[in-house]
């Protein structure tokens, strides 16, 4: 049994959740009851190493995603800076009892947690935020004390899998968007301040801006926004009109005049009000930043909103499309643009150039396919001074994970296209770009592919030293390296891969070695799996 404990004031309540929600104990209970059997058979200390990795890409139903986006790293790392058990974390553990009413957990362990339970004796080694990661390779590696290592599941998982989740996602909405820029609106609909991972996210994987204002200012980025509806309503309702509400926004914000145009009739009233608004900012000097088109069919409405536009004078007023957009409404509403425009005598390309696109809680919801299956899992320990590879067995043979202590490279074909990633067992030669390089499917013992030096133009490490001995070794990476990382990624990927819909299967390979290890591992344990 735990009781709750009951804060005199706001700021102590506040300050109670940090410390039990989101410190040290924002983790699950059957990593602490690991943790204290390790402690119990001296185990604890012993260096261990866990692989972090996703087994499967997102699918989203109507479309999947043929790869993935890292983020989250920075988020984690400071989370292990500051996560300690204080004895205001301790003290409930301490109090915890079972059933029987005996502790579950002893003063024993509790006060080597005290002592010795931070992250400052743990390092990794990850897939840097932004780059392209495939189901099976290790996003992250974590090596250090077995209890440790152990404690770290929960938080990592959390930070990686989800940031990695919408930063995919994001950067899909932006593959659709043919380079157009991409607005965040989801902040008002997000699990509660996990919007602000999403943003942070969302901005690594493809969008441009967003509407979160905190989290914009704390990432570098202008925040982005409108007004909504109700300021035109409350207009309207005051006897001013839509008309008067779009004056009213112009004179406070001449050069950042942006209008949504869709309270009443879009065409009939929302357009034409904006236009005359426009005009008269125009003839003071400024120059309006365009409309908002938030409902009905937004490939017809772009398509009349910028013939009006243009018979105004307007040619070059963005339209920003929002209402429930998603990577394939996206790249639905654009077809659509491709079709129609020229029966109005409209350049579809031009057009297009005109258009952002505010995507909300499909992007931070990740709708259709809501979680990332990351998973973490031991791949090694040591015993008298020598690293013994781990295995876990599965009926289901993908969810056999790859064991042992490995290297991660990708090899680039003779295009310059990323052909797959290779996991090697560390210690053995580097895959050379001189030499063929055999590699082997995961599970199938008959599939395996053979690559000629003719067909290799680039091998490269993916894996860096982010934590060494719990200190960080490199800097925090700007925002817009991130970004600059990702589109490099994407575009070195083959076009089957960057489909929407059904893309081909980037394949993630083991060198024969590693492959020769891993049977060897599950033959033995099945031989007999008592011992």
């Amino acid at each position: 049994m735990s009781n709750p404990v009951e804060p005199t004031n706001a700021r102590s309540k506040r300050t109670l959740r940090h410390e039990l929600a989101e410190g040290a104990l924002f983790t699950d209970q059957y990593q602490l009851t690991m943790a204290q059997l390790y402690f119990e058979r001296d185990l604890h200390e012993r260096p261990s190493q866990f692989d972090h990795f996703f087994r499967t890409n997102p699918n989203y139903g109507s479309h999947q995603a043929g790869f993935c986006i890292a983020a989250g790293l920075e988020w984690l790392l400071d989370w292990m800076d500051e996560a300690r058990f204080t004895e205001a974390a301790l003290a409930p553990l301490r109090a915890q009892t079972d059933a029987t009413g005996a502790r579950v957990f002893s003063d024993a362990f509790c006060d080597w947690l005290g002592e010795m339970g931070s992250f400052e004796s743990v390092s990794l080694q990850a897939v840097p935020e932004g780059r392209v990661v495939h189901p099976g390779a290790p996003l992250t590696v974590v090596r250090g004390p077995l209890a440790m290592a152990q404690l770290l599941e929960t938080a990592l998982l959390n930070h990686l899998n989800f940031q990695t989740l919408i930063a995919t996602k994001a950067s899909r909405v932006a593959e659709a968007s043919r380079s157009r820029p991409v607005l965040e609106f989801g902040l008002r609909r997000s699990a509660e301040f996990g919007a602000n991972a999403a943003t942070r996210a969302a901005l690594i994987g493809g969008a441009q801006a967003s509407s979160n204002v905190g989290a914009s200012h704390l990432l570098g980025v202008t925040p982005r926004g409108t007004h909504a509806h109700s300021m035109v309503q409350a207009f309207m309702a005051l006897g001013e009109g839509e008309l008067g509400a779009f004056r009213a926004y112009a004179d406070s914000y001449p050069d950042e005049c942006l209008l949504l145009v869709d309270t009443i009739d879009t065409l009939n009233s929302g357009v034409p009000n904006a236009i005359t608004v426009f005009s008269e900012l125009r003839a003071k000097g400024h120059e309006p930043i365009g409309i908002r088109l938030d409902s009905g069919d937004l490939a017809y409405l772009a398509i009349q909103s910028a013939l009006q536009l243009d018979e105004a004078g307007f040619p070059d007023v963005g339209i920003v499309l929002s209402s429930s957009l998603d990577e394939l409404l996206i790249f639905q509403i654009l077809a659509q643009i491709d079709s129609e425009a020229p029966r109005y005598g409209l350049d579809p390309a031009k057009l297009v150039a005109r258009l952002s696109m505010g995507v909300g809680s499909k992007l931070t919801a990740s709708e259709g396919h809501p979680y990332l299956d990351g998973v973490y899992k031991l791949v090694s320990i040591e015993k008298e001074g020598e690293w013994k590879p781990a295995i876990k067995v599965s009926d289901t043979p993908a969810k056999t994970p790859n064991p042992g202590l490995k290297s991660l490279f990708r090899v680039y074909d003779e295009r310059g296209r990323s052909t797959a990633d290779l996991l090697t067992i560390a210690g053995t030669p580097d895959p050379s770009s001189d030499e063929a390089i055999e590699l082997r499917h995961p599970t199938q013992p008959n599939t395996r592919r053979r690559l000629e030096p003719e067909l290799i133009s680039e091998i490269e490490p993916l894996l860096v030293d982010v934590v060494v001995d719990g200190r960080r070794v490199r800097d925090p990476a700007p925002l817009d390296e991130m970004r600059d990382r990702r589109v490099s990624d994407i575009e070195r990927l083959d076009p089957g891969v960057r489909r929407l819909v059904n893309p081909h299967r980037y394949h993630v390979s083991l060198s024969p070695e590693l492959f020769e290890l891993k049977q060897t591992l599950v033959e033995a344990a099945l031989a007999d799996p008592k011992d």
